[in-house]
């Protein structure tokens, strides 16, 4: 019954299902952990960090029905910027796919999206010395569709066309700190 009031047109619906799909898609990691400090292979190796520059393994599960493709990003939002710092941004991971293993490139048919260092892939950890912990948010997101993105798309457009097609997001925050 919730599924066929789930595809219902109502603004009500739309709280209520969105909450209900979140319950039940979560994302998992053998390398990071909700509230921890990761490793230091999650560090970027560059900027004076001298880190394993490893994405993390991430599986994800209980995707809502619907879901064509995901999407995968890492973000800092404690990063001295003003607009926070993007890491890792993946998009139109077929939907066959529910894993990623440590330091893998983005799978066959989904698109990387440069990040923040400059270069399309993942960019681990590196907060200024001194600056306190930082958090890192690894999200994965369950698309209506696959994204039609310019190949130059910056991460605030991906950011804004992930989350315009998102059925469902789970997300684990990790810590990193240099001190």
């Amino acid at each position: 019954m919730r599924n066929l009031f789930c595809k219902l047109a109502l603004p009500i619906s739309v709280l209520f299902c969105a909450t209900a799909q979140a319950d039940t898609f979560k994302l998992t990691s053998s390398d990071i952990t909700q509230g921890k400090a990761m490793s230091s292979a999650q560090e970027f190796q560059g900027f004076g960090c001298n880190g394993g520059n490893l994405s993390p393994q991430l599986s994800w599960s209980g995707a809502p029905e619907g879901t064509e493709a995901f999407a995968v990003f890492a973000y800092d939002p404690d990063a001295p910027t003003g607009s926070g710092w993007w890491h890792w941004q993946v998009v139109n991971i077929p939907k066959e796919v529910t894993s990623l293993p440590a330091g893998s490139a983005a799978p066959a048919g989904s698109i990387s999206i440069r990040n923040d260092y400059g270069v399309a892939g993942f960019g681990g950890a590196c907060p200024p010395e001194g600056h306190g912990v930082h958090r890192y948010q690894f999200t994965v997101f369950a698309l209506s569709k696959k994204l039609e993105l310019p190949e130059d798309a910056s991460g605030a457009l991906t950011g804004y066309m992930v989350r315009a097609h998102s059925l469902a997001s789970s997300t684990i925050e990790a810590l990193y700190e240099r001190k």
